[in-house]
């Protein structure tokens, strides 16, 4: 028990849950170090790790929200097994930087995505580079997503933006309602290299930009770039790996 932390949400349910856990646990042996399971939602999960960005800990997460894609399901009974028997999987969020009106710099990280939303009832003036490159010179919409491996089957899906293979060192770019150009379906790049996103009129159109559920209001631009520095260990259980969970969601897609 002394080498297991359980970070737990304060709704009734994961309470009950770490409850039952904490009773399996002390009837068991489990030889991993510096491991801590976590009981709540994929929101839950999100903050718990960012919170714990700079700790070298293998997080174990049970679901006790709704969704709970970056989750484990909770089974009384083969809760040991499960932990003894899960896997790795290491994933990096993305480091969002943000300029406001004030000319102030903002850093926050994000697991799934970047949101770039329109902060009133006036459509976003958009300009996207990636790198060096301009991918589009003026994009109008309600706002654009850059969406991580991990990230795209969340908001980035919702949008239509395209599901990534956790392996594939992408990033997913995605329009939120484009009214100009009207087609543009959005971009896959790299996640070698940043994006910057700017506000091409913040007096008339203002925009904020948000990390998971950080937000930053005001922007003039937003730099995005995955911090390869930084890597959240995921334990899943054997044979639901988040691999496996994005693999079902294209499968899904493609046959909806």
């Amino acid at each position: 028990m002394k080498k297991i932390q359980i970070i737990s949400d304060k709704n009734k349910k994961s309470q009950k849950i770490k409850f039952l856990i904490i009773k399996k646990l002390k009837r068991a042996k489990i030889n991993r170090t510096n491991f801590a399971i976590v009981v709540g939602g994929d929101g839950f999960m999100l903050q718990t790790l960012k919170k714990n960005k700079n700790v070298k800990k293998f997080f174990y997460g049970i679901n006790s929200g709704n969704y709970g894609f970056l989750m484990n399901k909770f089974s009384s009974k083969n809760i040991i097994k499960n932990l003894i028997k899960s896997n790795l999987i290491s994933i990096s969020p993305l480091e969002m930087i943000v300029k406001n009106n004030k000319n102030q710099l903002k850093r926050y990280l994000a697991i799934n995505e970047v949101s770039i939303l329109r902060q009133s009832r006036q459509a976003a003036s958009l300009s996207i580079r990636y790198g060096s490159k301009q991918i589009i010179k003026e994009l109008v919409s309600d706002g654009v997503l850059v969406s991580t491996p991990a990230g795209s089957t969340a908001y980035n899906l919702s949008v239509h933006g395209p599901i990534l293979s956790l392996n594939s060192k992408k990033l997913s770019i995605s329009p939120i309602s484009p009214f100009r150009p009207r087609r543009w379906k959005g971009k896959i790049v790299s996640d070698k290299k940043r994006v910057l996103i700017t506000n091409l009129n913040p007096a008339k159109r203002p925009i904020s930009a948000v990390a998971d559920n950080i937000e930053v209001r005001n922007a003039k631009s937003v730099s995005i770039r995955t911090n390869q520095k930084i890597r959240f260990n995921l334990l899943y259980d054997k044979n639901k790996s988040l691999q496996k969970k994005i693999k079902l969601e294209q499968l899904r897609r493609e046959t909806s």
